[in-house]
Order: structure tokens, then C-alpha cells, then sequence
């Protein structure tokens, strides 16, 4: 009866200790979305840049290269004000083709309004609406100059919050399965190809020691400084050595939709990798064409 009664009590000590991880998991998860206050900010900044040199390739072709853009206005959530020095005109064909090729391979414009205000009375002069989905795109009036005049081009792009907050929502959800799942993977011995030394934070890669923990590289005793992305990149190869990993996986693991520009961005810190791996000959990372990257390591001489 005392062994039931103890098990019992193992099971309860059990059940608490893992709701106690969960809630810990989404207090967590929370404190993490406002930390990326941070990052929004920086995202803002390089948003209004990017509506200047719209502005910019406008006056440009109106003929002007001599006025300024004036800074841009951020007069609500995703919502920006371009305005302008002098007055000019535009044809419409050329006003979309500008913001398309300066916005349509931002993760943030996906889908977006864009309106010419008269500055005398706010009203609109021309406007469209881009979607992802080209089918749902709204242009109208072509091939029809506008007359030069006071302008100011206001553009919206459709709020990403929702998904913060459904981003949230599934990783409290699944804050049992993720506990499950370190337990799991906690398990596991490191492959074959992989040493790791006496202290756990660092594995053997050919000739070098990779410290995850302190962003380092350690060729011959001395010390090559890692990002904090360059650190993350390396510990997803390092950690499932001459296999290949999916561009997808990477994308999703190291910046997890958070709205940047992931695809040129990867590239880049594959590009920085390989020289910081230059020191031997053994380690590589080579693209596998249609699937995505391999860190090949050979045996060491």
C-alpha cells in the first residue's frame, strides 16, 4: 500500500514539475516577443531607407535629380508617408514598377496599398493595391501622366502582429511536446564524426575546436570571433556533419519567419562560413543542388 501511495506521489511530484516547465516555457516565449522590440526598430529604420529611395527613383523620373525626399513619415502602424520638396509628376506605369521592384522580395510587403495624395486637401490622385497573390493585384489607369503638382505617396503594408501572436500561441501549445522532445534528443551520443572535448559546449571539427558557447573558433590556438548567426549556422552543421540539411530547415531554425530577408541573408553567412573554415582543407560546405548544404568533413591526415 505505501509502495502505491509512494508512486502516487512520484506521479504527482512528476505532473507538477512538468506543468511548472511549461509555464516557464511561455513566460519565456513571451519575454523573447518583447525583447524583439529591439529588432522591429531596426526593421523600421531600414523600411523608411527603402521608402526614400523610392521616393528617390520617382523624382528621378519626373525628370527632378535635383530636390530632396524629405524624411519619411511613419504615420501609423505599417503606414508610411512619402513626401517631397518640390512638386513633379509620374506616370502611373512607372510608380508601380518602382515600388514592385523595390518591395515585392520584401518578406514585410507581401502585400501592401499604395496611395498619391494631393498636399493641398489629402486627396487621392492615383492608387493601387499589390497582393502575393499577383491574380488579386488592383491597377487601374495606365498609361495616363498625372499633371505635376504637390504629391505625397502614402504606402501600407498589411500588419504582421497577427502572426506574432499566432507564433505565440503554437509554441505555448506545444511547450509539452518540446519538453518531451529535449528528453528525447538529450538521449542521443553525438555522431561518430564529432569529438567533443572535456568541457560539453565544445566539438572537434577537423583540426579546430568550435566553442558554441563563447562564439569562437579555435584554429591552432588562436581564436576566430563568430556572430551570433554564425555560431547558430555552424552548430546545425556541425551538429549533423557530411549529411545534408534542407535550406527550409535552416531558414526556420536560425531566423524563424521573423520577417527578415532570408534567402540572400543565408547565402551571405554560408559565404563567411567558408572562409573562416578556409584553415583546412578537410572541412567544406558545398551546395547540393534542389536540397541545400552539406558540411563534408574528411578524415584528418
Amino acid at each position: 500500500m505505501s509502495n502505491s501511495r509512494n508512486l502516487l506521489s512520484g506521479k504527482r511530484k512528476y505532473l507538477f514539475g512538468l506543468l511548472f516547465f511549461s509555464f516557464i516555457c511561455v513566460i519565456c516565449v513571451i519575454c523573447v516577443a518583447f525583447n524583439s522590440e529591439d529588432s522591429d526598430d531596426y526593421n523600421y529604420a531600414r523600411r523608411e531607407i527603402l521608402l526614400r529611395r523610392i521616393g528617390h527613383e520617382i523624382l528621378l523620373q519626373s525628370g527632378d535629380s535635383t530636390s530632396r525626399v524629405l524624411p519619411v513619415k511613419k504615420i501609423a502602424e505599417n503606414e508610411y508617408l512619402i513626401r517631397f520638396e518640390n512638386d513633379f509628376t509620374f506616370q502611373p506605369d512607372s510608380l508601380v514598377n518602382t515600388t514592385s521592384r523595390f518591395l515585392d522580395k520584401q518578406s514585410f510587403a507581401s502585400n501592401y496599398i499604395v496611395n498619391v495624395l494631393n498636399c493641398s486637401n489629402s486627396s487621392v490622385a492615383y492608387g493601387y493595391a499589390i497582393s502575393k497573390n499577383k491574380k488579386d493585384n488592383i491597377v487601374a489607369c495606365l498609361g495616363r501622366k498625372q499633371p505635376k503638382a504637390c504629391y505625397m505617396i502614402k504606402i501600407k503594408f498589411e500588419p504582421t502582429s497577427i502572426n506574432i501572436v499566432k507564433n505565440l500561441y503554437l509554441l505555448g501549445s506545444l511547450s509539452f511536446l518540446g519538453f518531451f522532445g529535449f528528453i528525447f534528443l538529450r538521449s542521443f551520443k553525438p555522431q561518430k564524426a564529432l569529438s567533443y572535448s572535456e568541457h560539453k559546449n565544445e566539438i572537434a571539427l577537423g583540426s579546430a575546436i568550435f566553442d558554441a558557447m563563447n562564439k569562437k573558433l579555435f584554429v591552432n590556438g588562436k581564436a576566430v570571433d563568430l556572430t551570433g548567426t554564425e555560431t547558430r549556422l555552424l552548430l546545425i552543421f556541425a551538429l549533423s556533419p557530411n549529411e545534408i540539411i534542407e535550406k527550409k530547415r535552416i531558414q526556420k531554425e536560425i531566423w524563424e519567419d521573423e520577417g527578415v530577408i532570408v534567402g540572400r541573408s543565408l547565402d551571405m553567412f554560408i559565404s563567411k562560413l567558408r572562409k573562416k573554415l578556409e584553415f583546412d582543407p578537410n572541412i567544406k560546405i558545398v551546395v547540393v543542388r534542389g536540397k541545400g548544404y552539406k558540411l563534408e568533413i574528411g578524415s584528418l591526415n
